[in-house]
């Protein structure tokens, strides 16, 4: 996912400023059934440091011995954990280890990619055979510029390549400033989310107050630019105002957010619904189907905090197509 990306490549650069010599460890292929899927990743430094994982936790201690090799002589190579013969219950996975370089060019323009929301696609070239591969390695294309994150060398006959489009970072945009807000935000900064929150300017808060919130925003007029929404935006509108909720929806009637939660029982969505009727009379009843309303999956929450869940867990089923 683009949030674990993004933090492999800040975290190896904040390695490589202290000095520390870094491996990546990438699933390239399974064969069978696993805890993560091919596309995850974990970092080694030469002192026996890791970030992220590979697995549940059942498979680190190998990548981490395997890749003693890559440190002492800079050469990838493959492996494989069969988790079959040691656990029971997964298959088998293949992992290329490789030299990580995160030069300045690579960093600025990445880091350009994530502002502006334009998708990348990472690429691993392996070989399904375990052992040294001097010419396996991961490369990203950012806004169509190439960066080997090693120096490779020329691929060979029967090179596989594992390719993954990564979209932008997924968006949560959390429109109210009461308690309940602020755990959304927490638990969606958890995620690795972007979370956005919008205040009303008579609310007279600061983004201090939102753990995890990367912008606070309090538009005049309740107007929401539409910039801010796209396909990798979940929006839920929570301010406790019936008033405030009519307002910025009205200003909310041209977007279609991945997710568009209402907080509050049915009857509240029905009657946002007619108000809103009675301001747009011509609204486009595609913009109204959208609303989830009462938002969040009907787990018995009572708390914020259970609440915050509830919804999280709804956006993620409804942008995962799950039922």
């Amino acid at each position: 996912m683009t949030h674990e990306f993004k933090s492999i490549v800040e975290k190896a650069l904040s390695w490589k400023k202290e000095g520390k010599t870094t491996v990546l460890a990438s699933v390239v292929h399974l064969e069978g059934s696993s805890y993560r899927k091919p596309g995850v990743r974990m970092l080694i430094n030469q002192l026996g440091e890791i970030y992220g994982a590979v697995s549940g936790g059942c498979v680190e201690k190998e990548v981490m011995i395997q890749a003693q090799s890559v440190f002492q002589n800079g050469t990838p190579k493959m492996m494989t954990y069969d988790g079959r013969l040691r656990l029971g219950c997964e298959g088998v996975l293949y992992v290329l280890i490789e030299p990580l370089e995160i030069s300045t060019l690579f960093y600025s323009t990445f880091h350009e990619v994530i502002s502006q929301r334009i998708p990348f696609t990472v690429q691993s070239s392996y070989r399904k055979e375990p052992g040294a591969y001097p010419e396996g390695g991961t490369r990203v294309i950012l806004d169509n510029k190439v960066f080997p994150l090693h120096a490779q060398k020329s691929a060979t006959d029967g090179q596989m390549v594992f390719e993954e489009v990564l979209p932008p970072l997924f968006r949560l945009l959390i429109v109210g400033s009461e308690h309940d807000a602020v755990q959304l935000c927490t638990a969606a900064a958890q995620l690795g989310w972007e979370v956005y929150v919008i205040v009303a300017p008579d609310e007279q808060k600061t983004i201090d107050y939102f753990t995890g919130a990367q912008q606070l925003l309090s538009p005049i007029n309740h107007q929401i630019d539409p910039s801010l929404i796209d396909s990798q935006t979940a929006l839920v509108l929570m301010t406790h105002s019936y008033t405030k909720d009519v307002h910025y929806l009205c200003a909310l009637k041209n977007t279609y957010p991945a997710y568009f939660g209402l907080l509050g029982p049915k009857k509240r969505k029905e009657q946002l619904i007619a108000r809103l009727l009675e301001f747009e009379p011509d609204i486009e009843l595609a913009f109204i189907d959208q609303f989830r309303g009462p938002a969040g999956i009907n787990i018995g929450a009572t708390s914020s905090q259970e609440i915050a869940i509830s919804i999280l867990a709804e956006i993620l089923a409804v942008v995962r197509h799950q039922n």
